[in-house]
């Protein structure tokens, strides 16, 4: 029995080197990737210069109350658009009624004084030329005469003043524009200070936006604009990202700068003008300003997301000869939407993967699917048919 078993045995170890050695010598396949490459574009790039920036408006005008007194009303929504000399806030106005009823008191008295001088002084005057009375009693009664007519123009201007204050306590809009949230109620004392404001009116029917830059930068910007045939001497082609990333619809344009530059930052502060007809811009809002002052003529682009960037050295992966990529160091320049403008390393010709590269080296061999790209499409990419 036992002489069955071994030959089976030593046929059975045999059939199983011959599958071992026949899996040794079969070669694991060469993984080819299917990797999107775009061709390197050629194309004129405006060099766009970036800002912070904040919005204010047109025009925004503090409230600020000239009397004092307790707030008796709240005439308007927080909030809402008030239209010039609408009336916001009433302080009251007892005190100020009653000081225009006392100097109304001063203006009669005044003109019964007036009134009782004068008949005094024509009447001397009569009879000083029949010499019933002497020169120097004319003379006083001149004098009484002359004084009575100071007081009353005296008593006059108190009466306007008075009632220039009983004026102020109804507190109107200055401007057409949107109000902001009161910081006063019903029953809040005011009073009139250099921090007195209450509210702010602001007109929005254009947005100015302050941005600061450095000297260095505002020469350039300034040697750039005397130009001929400037992109600066136009004066609106200012753009601004809002803080979600997007680009507000309208342009803008400069319109003024600083006297001077801030000694302390070595810095200059600019502003510009944009229409804001859909209210989408507020005051305080902060923004990124970009000024396009030249044009590079027949760059070289690529996507930003072709680009690896290693301990300060930047490559992409070049498709080559039979469809290897061969991972080449290249030189970065100006941030042009989601692009690159390439400096050094590339030329016109060459294409470039577009993304899958997390599992590429260089000598790669890939599958190219070339795609049409374009900068500011993002992902939005195409297959070329």
């Amino acid at each position: 029995m036992s002489s069955k078993i071994f030959p089976l045995a030593i046929l059975t170890a045999a059939i199983l080197f011959g599958s071992g050695c026949k899996e040794k010598k079969e070669a694991p396949k060469e993984l080819v990737l299917e990797v999107p490459v775009v061709q390197v574009l050629q194309q004129d790039v405006p060099l766009v210069s970036e800002f912070t920036g904040q919005t204010l408006g047109e025009s925004d005008i503090q409230i600020s109350p000239r009397v004092q007194g307790l707030i008796e009303s709240v005439n308007f929504k927080e909030g809402s658009f008030v239209r010039k000399g609408e009336l916001l806030y009433t302080v009251e106005p007892l005190t100020y009624q009653n000081n225009v009823n006392v100097a109304q008191a001063r203006v009669a008295e005044s003109n019964t004084n007036l009134a009782v001088t004068k008949a005094d002084y024509e009447r001397l005057d009569a009879l000083v030329k029949i010499k019933a009375v002497s020169q120097r009693e004319l003379e006083s009664a001149r004098g009484r005469y002359e004084a009575a007519q100071e007081v009353i123009r005296a008593s006059e201007a108190q009466l306007q003043n008075a009632k220039i204050d009983l004026g102020y306590c109804n507190i109107t809009s200055p401007i057409d524009g949107m109000i902001g949230i009161s910081k006063v109620q019903v029953g809040d004392y005011v009073s009139p200070g250099p921090v007195a404001a209450i509210n702010t009116v602001s007109d929005t029917k254009r947005v100015r936006v302050r941005f600061t830059l450095s000297e260095q930068e505002f020469l350039r910007l300034y040697r750039e604009s005397q130009k001929e045939n400037s992109r600066l001497q136009g004066g609106d082609d200012i753009q601004l990202l809002l803080s979600d990333g997007s680009v507000y619809g309208q342009k803008g344009k400069y319109n003024f700068a600083n006297r001077q530059v801030d000694p302390s930052t070595g810095a200059i502060t600019m502003e510009a003008l944009f229409g804001n007809q859909d209210k989408l811009l507020r005051p305080g809002q902060f923004v990124k300003v970009q000024v396009a002052a030249e044009v590079l003529k027949n760059a070289l682009v690529i996507p930003q997301r072709s680009v690896i960037e290693m301990q300060g050295i930047y490559q992409v992966f070049v498709l080559g000869d039979s469809n290897k990529v061969n991972l080449k160091i290249i030189q970065p320049g100006q941030s042009f939407k989601d692009a690159y403008v390439v400096s050094d390393g590339l030329t016109a010709k060459d294409k470039v993967a577009f993304g899958g590269t997390q599992l590429l080296k260089s000598g790669s061999k890939i599958t190219p699917k070339t795609t049409d790209w374009q900068p500011g499409m993002g992902d939005k990419t195409t297959p070329t048919k």
